[in-house]
């Protein structure tokens, strides 16, 4: 096994503070991305990167590792997920051959999933995958808003089309990034996983976070 699990998680999160540590069902959200990998079996080392020496505490307490210190340059708000996994990556120096980047803030990822998708990479010509969910309403009926509130469509083409026969479409479910570890998350050679809406929430706002909840106690009851 020569599997690195790379947890970003920024000290400076704005529109939710303190997103990463911030108390999810009795425990740091970052606790269910640091256990899932942990029982996963999956890496031999499941490090967090961070700029945060308080989110670096609580993540070595929950058994990851926090090697180093993030770099100021990939601190700020225009550092991207990409230039955190290079560092991490230039870091340990190739010494892994699959990275998998899972987000901090994914309480509802599933180990199946995990291992789903590390497979179809082991497996498959792709450099990374990721999971996807569908969109549960055609993007063709998209809708926008003006300044003025005036309603219109964004694809007026195909306001008479069929449901049935329009393109599937489908979102990335935010959650983890499985990768080679000589091609970073840069390669456009992307494959990917379905998996159900139900494991899939994106927390950017006091109402994502109330509905992620919601779900995970929906998930625990089943």
């Amino acid at each position: 096994m020569s599997n690195l699990c790379i947890i970003p998680a920024r000290g400076g999160s704005k529109r939710i503070p303190r997103k990463n540590i911030k108390d999810f069902l009795g425990k740091p959200i970052i606790a269910y991305s640091i256990e899932t990998a942990l029982q996963s079996g999956l890496f031999e080392e499941v490090m967090v990167s961070t700029d945060d020496e308080g989110i670096a505490k609580v993540a070595e307490k929950l058994g990851a590792r926090v090697p180093f210190l993030r770099s100021e340059a990939n601190a700020n708000d225009h550092a991207t997920l990409a230039d955190v996994v290079d560092e991490v990556l230039l870091h340990y120096n190739s010494k892994f051959k699959y990275v998998c980047c899972l987000l901090a803030t994914s309480p509802l990822v599933q180990e199946k999933h995990l291992v789903d998708a590390l497979t179809i990479l082991q497996n498959e010509d792709f450099d990374s995958i990721r999971p996807i969910a569908k969109f549960s309403y055609p993007i063709q009926r998209a809708m926008k808003i003006s300044k003025e509130g005036a309603v219109d469509w964004f694809y007026p083409e195909f306001i008479k089309s069929r449901s049935q026969d329009l393109e599937e479409a489908y979102h990335d479910a935010g959650q983890f990034y499985w990768m080679k570890s000589e091609k970073g998350l840069r390669s456009t050679k992307r494959g990917g996983i379905i998996i159900e809406e139900k494991y899939v929430q994106d927390i950017d706002t006091e109402e994502d976070w109330e509905i992620a909840e919601m779900k995970y106690n929906f998930l625990i009851k089943e």
